[in-house]
C-alpha cells in the first residue's frame, strides 16, 4: 500500500507550489484583517466627534440678538414703572421724575426716558414701589352708571361694581353712554388699550339697538352705505333685523366716535330706547349676567395680546 502523504508547511517539498502561494496570501489577509479590527476597536474616537461644533458667526450673531431681546424687554420706562405701580399716570410721573422725587438702587433720578428694570429698587418719596401685574376684567354694564374712574355728579360708576375685584389700579377701556348696556373691559394694560380705543385700529363693535318704531328697509340700507353727520361721514358694516322685528336692529361698525350709533339712527328721525353692546374686541357678555364681572381667561387674553380679532 501506498502511504498516505501528508502536505505540511515546514516540509512543502511535495506541496503545490501553486496551492501553497494561494494558501499563504490568503492566511496573511485574514491576520491583517484580524489586526486591523483590533486597533480599530481599542482606537479611541476621533477628537472632531468628541468636541461640539464650532459656532459659526451666523450662530454667534443669532445667540446675541435673542439675549439682546430678553434683555431689552426687561428694561421699561421709569414712567411706566411708576404709572404700572397705581401711584399716578405717565404724565404726571414724568413731573414727579423731573422734580426728583424718585430713587433708582439709591440714587435720585432726574432724567426722563430712564430705564429700569424689575429687579431695580425703586422708590418714591422714600418709600419703596412695586410694578403691577396685569388684571383683565370683563363687566356686563347695567344701565344708569357712568364709565370714568370717579364723577362727583354721577351715582355710580363701572368702578363700584368692580371695587373689590383686585388690588391693582384699572380703568375702563373706551367709555360707553351712562344708558348704554353691555361688553365693558377694566384693565391696567396700556398696549391693550391703544389696540382696542386708537382710531388707526378700527376694532368691531356689534350692537342690539332697540328703537320707537319700525326702521325702513331703504333706511337700513342707507347705514350701510354712509349716513353724513356733523362730524364726518359715518356708516355700518352690517344691519339687519333681529327675529324679524322691525324695532330691533343689530348694528355692526368699526367706528368709536362718541354716540355715533344712536347719532346714526336720530338722523332719520329715530329714537334708541335701549343700546346693548354685545360684541367688543373678541369679547362676549355670554354667561355674564347685567352688573357682574370676571376675569379673562387666559385663552381670551392671549388672543387679546395677539390681535386675533377684528
Amino acid at each position: 500500500m501506498k502511504e498516505n502523504k501528508k502536505y505540511t508547511r515546514k516540509t512543502n517539498k511535495n506541496f503545490p507550489k501553486s496551492t501553497l502561494e494561494k494558501r499563504e496570501k490568503t492566511d496573511y489577509r485574514k491576520k491583517k484583517d484580524e489586526n486591523q479590527r483590533t486597533e480599530n476597536s481599542k482606537r479611541p474616537k476621533p477628537y472632531a466627534e468628541k468636541r461640539k461644533p464650532y459656532p459659526t458667526k451666523r450662530t454667534s450673531f443669532v445667540k446675541n440678538r435673542k439675549k439682546q431681546a430678553v434683555e431689552n424687554e426687561e428694561l421699561i420706562r421709569l414712567n411706566r414703572y411708576i404709572a404700572n405701580a397705581g401711584i399716578c399716570s405717565r404724565r404726571e410721573a414724568d413731573e414727579y421724575i423731573s422734580k426728583g422725587l424718585i430713587e433708582v438702587n439709591g440714587k435720585i433720578v432726574t432724567e426722563l426716558g430712564t430705564k429700569v428694570s424689575r429687579k431695580d429698587t425703586v422708590k418714591f418719596n422714600k418709600e419703596r414701589i412695586n410694578p403691577e401685574k396685569k388684571v383683565y376684567i370683563l363687566l356686563n354694564k347695567p344701565k344708569d352708571c357712568v364709565t370714568t374712574l370717579d364723577d362727583p355728579h354721577a351715582k355710580r360708576t363701572v368702578m363700584d361694581f368692580v371695587k373689590n375685584a383686585c388690588k391693582e389700579r384699572i380703568y375702563p377701556v373706551g367709555r360707553l353712554d351712562r344708558n348704554t348696556t353691555g361688553v365693558l373691559l377694566l384693565t391696567n394694560d396700556g398696549k391693550i388699550t391703544a389696540k382696542l380705543t386708537h382710531p388707526k385700529f378700527n376694532k368691531k363693535k356689534i350692537y342690539h339697538v332697540f328703537l320707537d318704531k319700525n326702521v325702513t328697509k331703504s333706511d337700513l340700507e342707507q347705514l350701510v352705505l354712509g349716513v353724513e353727520l356733523d362730524d364726518g361721514l359715518a356708516l355700518a358694516d352690517v344691519a339687519t333685523y333681529i327675529d324679524n322685528d322691525k324695532k330691533q336692529v343689530g348694528l355692526e361698525i368699526h367706528s368709536g366716535r362718541n354716540r355715533i350709533v344712536r347719532r346714526m339712527f336720530e338722523h332719520f328721525g329715530y329714537k334708541v330706547t335701549k343700546l346693548d353692546r354685545v360684541y367688543f374686541g373678541g369679547l362676549t357678555k355670554k354667561k355674564l349676567s347685567r352688573g357682574k364681572w370676571r376675569f379673562l381667561t387666559e385663552k381670551e387674553i392671549s388672543r387679546l395680546k395677539m390681535g386675533a380679532f377684528e
